[in-house]
């Protein structure tokens, strides 16, 4: 079987077998299209280390980052353990590719002041009564105050809210559902959507849905529309030239640990897999609570 359409065989695999989520078989499914690219016509069983190892270095010559290249790794050792047990391939030529381990840096974060101002200036431009505006300021809050993704925003239905409980419950990776609260600041802006704003947009739209955040048109908002957003609130606040949702779930992280939240607790929170990766949030607030100290003490 040609490498291209072992590559679609694989990431239907990933998506209907394995129900990972859209953006890890995207990801996955674009990586093997380019090994392909860079093999040319081969079969799956034509492929060798060497190969393998040209293909990630062509990545290193364009510049591709560390993260990258250790993803296209992954999905490569993933491919080619699949194929073996499909009987693509008699010899795994992946067990011994080796890719750069990847740079562990630091999420972008929030202060407490910085997050407060903003949301607090959303608020204010809500009580006009734009639709558009109260949305925003709900879409902010949740992501904030929940902590979820953006996939988990966009995915929300009307009957996955508990308003009185201010809970949420969000398909989250693997298709894994978790109930997540939220705060009263969120619950309160999610109320005031619903009532003056959701209306008002879902009649825009040519079908009834039942999504919570809808787009201009009346549809389901779109992840693009909430990166938008967060990237035209939130980068002037940090720094940051490309920022998106994602930064407001690392500062709802780490605002929990500031505050003395269990790990754990936080781990449930966030619908992470693994306790290692809520706990880079632990690093950061000892990078805050470092720099605090060397501002602050005398003898610092």
């Amino acid at each position: 079987m040609e490498l291209v359409r072992a590559a679609e065989a694989f990431a239907e695999h990933l998506e209907k077998v394995r129900r990972l989520s859209p953006a890890t078989v995207k990801a996955y499914r674009s990586d093997l299209r380019d090994l392909a690219a860079s093999a040319g016509p081969v079969p799956v069983d034509g492929i060798d280390l060497e190969m393998l190892r040209d293909w990630l270095w062509r990545a290193t010559q364009r510049g591709d980052a560390r993260s990258t290249l250790a993803r296209r790794a992954a999905a490569a050792r993933s491919f080619f353990s699949w194929a073996q047990e499909e009987g693509l391939v008699e010899h795994d030529p992946s067990l011994r590719l080796i890719a750069p381990k990847k740079g562990r840096t630091l999420p972008t974060v929030a202060s407490h002041d910085a997050m407060s101002g903003l949301l607090d200036l959303h608020r204010v431009n809500a009580e006009s009564g734009d639709p558009i505006a109260l949305r925003d300021h709900a879409i902010l809050e949740l992501l904030y105050g929940a902590g979820i993704r953006v996939s988990e925003l966009c995915g929300l239905d009307i009957d996955d809210l508990d308003l009185d409980r201010g809970t949420a419950k969000v398909l989250g990776k693997g298709s894994k559902e978790r109930v997540v609260p939220y705060g009263s600041p969120a619950r309160d802006a999610v109320s005031a959507y619903l009532r003056r704003a959701r209306p008002a947009l879902a009649a825009r739209g040519s079908a009834s849905t039942p999504a919570v955040m809808l787009g201009a048109r009346g549809g389901r908002i779109g992840p693009r529309t909430v990166y938008s957003l967060v990237a035209r609130v939130l980068g002037p606040i940090v720094g940051a030239e490309t920022v998106g949702p994602h930064a407001l779930r690392h500062t709802a992280a780490t605002h929990l640990l500031d505050g003395g939240a269990d790990l754990r607790a936080v781990q449930e929170i966030l619908g992470h897999a693994s306790l290692g990766t809520t706990q880079i949030y632990t690093h950061v607030s000892a990078e805050r609570l470092t720099a605090t100290y060397k501002l602050a003490h005398p003898r610092a």
